[in-house]
């Protein structure tokens, strides 16, 4: 995505977040580089500099001089200077996280209740939520993301069965999240809040266009496209794990037959018969597995499937030895720097991704410039200290 600030004097607040996430997206920089970076002048951008120095959002730090004269100052994110609270619900249960602006996980908790009712389930949030904010106490809060199995509002597919949040239906989320946490709330798919979680902080931090794969109760993906989530346009883009695989086989919830995830997901994979091994079943279920792979690579042409979720960590991994030779598919390319298939074994992946969204969210630029003049303002962060 393209950083372009803007000289007119109303979109001072928008220019403060242009300067937030050039730093956040490209890490240390000097006043000169980020000038360039949006187009902004130097000037402009020394002033927003202070600002933000001013409020706690960013540090600037001095290398020691090498030669003559002195090196310029390095402006890099506080990783202090605020906080979010990442949430996750699946049909297993309620988690919850904190993170700082560095992406570092300062704190968990979970709670187990499987499949949970609305109400049961935001009793648990506010709780968690309450536990998060108490490890920073005097820390500045920006916001909580949550995280929860889709698709969204489809027909005889959402909120219905084991692999989804059953009876959630035409629920609030957003403004019962407000409403227990007293904070801005952020929402997105377990699979778009995990694939931002992987880009931000783990495999995929390197790789501009890849798919990330969530194995889950149920199974999702998330095309991620020069670091920006693939949503579609109902927000229910990826939903490999619907994708009528095996004609003729296994009922699924959502009404149709041999989906996916009836064979490969964390449903599937505890309702395997009994006696039957991880190793028994990850022999019996690869073809199925390679064949999802294939039709990713062909449908989104990525330089890598990053395979994660909730599994256990040694049954991704099991999944994932077994694309040491995978059939033919537009990514069998001789100039490969990536194997086609990367392993994310670190379940935190979702809980960061969902406090990141809450950080975007608040701290991110937005074209409110082009907003109609008599739309309510929203607060400004940068002003008060209050979420937009």
């Amino acid at each position: 995505m393209v950083l372009r600030g803007t000289n007119q004097e109303q979109a001072r607040p928008y220019n403060r977040r242009i300067v937030l996430e050039c730093i956040r997206n490209g890490g240390p920089a000097t006043r000169g580089d980020i000038a360039a970076r949006v187009g902004l002048t130097v000037q402009t951008v020394s002033t927003i500099v202070r600002e933000l120095e001013d409020q706690n959002y960013l540090l600037s730090v001095r290398e020691a001089p090498k030669g003559r004269g002195l090196p310029p100052t390095t402006l890099r994110l506080n990783p202090d200077g605020g906080y979010a609270v990442g949430i996750s619900i699946t049909p297993l249960g309620v988690e919850a996280a904190l993170m700082n602006l560095a992406g570092d996980m300062l704190g968990s908790a979970a709670r187990s209740h499987a499949h949970a009712s609305p109400n049961a389930a935001f009793a648990l949030i506010g709780e968690l939520v309450a536990e998060m904010r108490a490890l920073r106490q005097d820390g500045r809060i920006l916001g909580v993301g949550l995280a929860m199995p889709g698709p969204f509002d489809v027909q005889s597919m959402s909120f219905v069965g084991p692999t989804t949040l059953d009876g959630w239906a035409g629920v609030p989320v957003r403004a019962r999240l407000e409403e227990v946490s007293k904070l801005p709330a952020f929402i997105a798919a377990d699979t778009v809040a995990a694939a931002l979680g992987v880009r931000l902080y783990g495999e995929g931090a390197g790789i501009g266009q890849f798919y990330y794969l969530h194995f889950g109760v149920g199974l999702g993906g998330t095309m991620m496209q020069d670091g920006v989530p693939v949503r579609g346009a109902w927000g229910n883009a990826g939903e490999i794990g619907h994708i009528p695989l095996m004609p003729g086989g296994r009922l699924c919830p959502c009404g149709n037959a041999g989906c996916l995830e009836r064979y490969l997901s964390l449903d599937a994979f505890s309702n395997r018969p009994d006696g039957q091994s991880q190793a028994e079943w990850v022999a019996e279920v690869t073809p199925i597995f390679h064949s999802a792979i294939q039709t990713i690579e062909n449908l989104f042409d990525p330089q890598a499937v990053v395979l994660g979720g909730i599994a256990p960590g040694e049954l991704i991994t099991d999944l994932v030895a077994t694309t040491a030779v995978l059939p033919s598919s537009i990514s069998a390319r001789y100039d490969r720097t990536t194997p086609r298939v990367i392993a994310s074994t670190g379940r935190q992946s979702v809980m960061r991704g969902a406090a990141a969204l809450a950080v975007s969210g608040v701290l991110s630029p937005r074209q409110e410039i082009t907003s109609s003049p008599d739309r309510a303002q929203k607060r400004d962060p940068f002003s008060n200290g209050l979420a937009a």
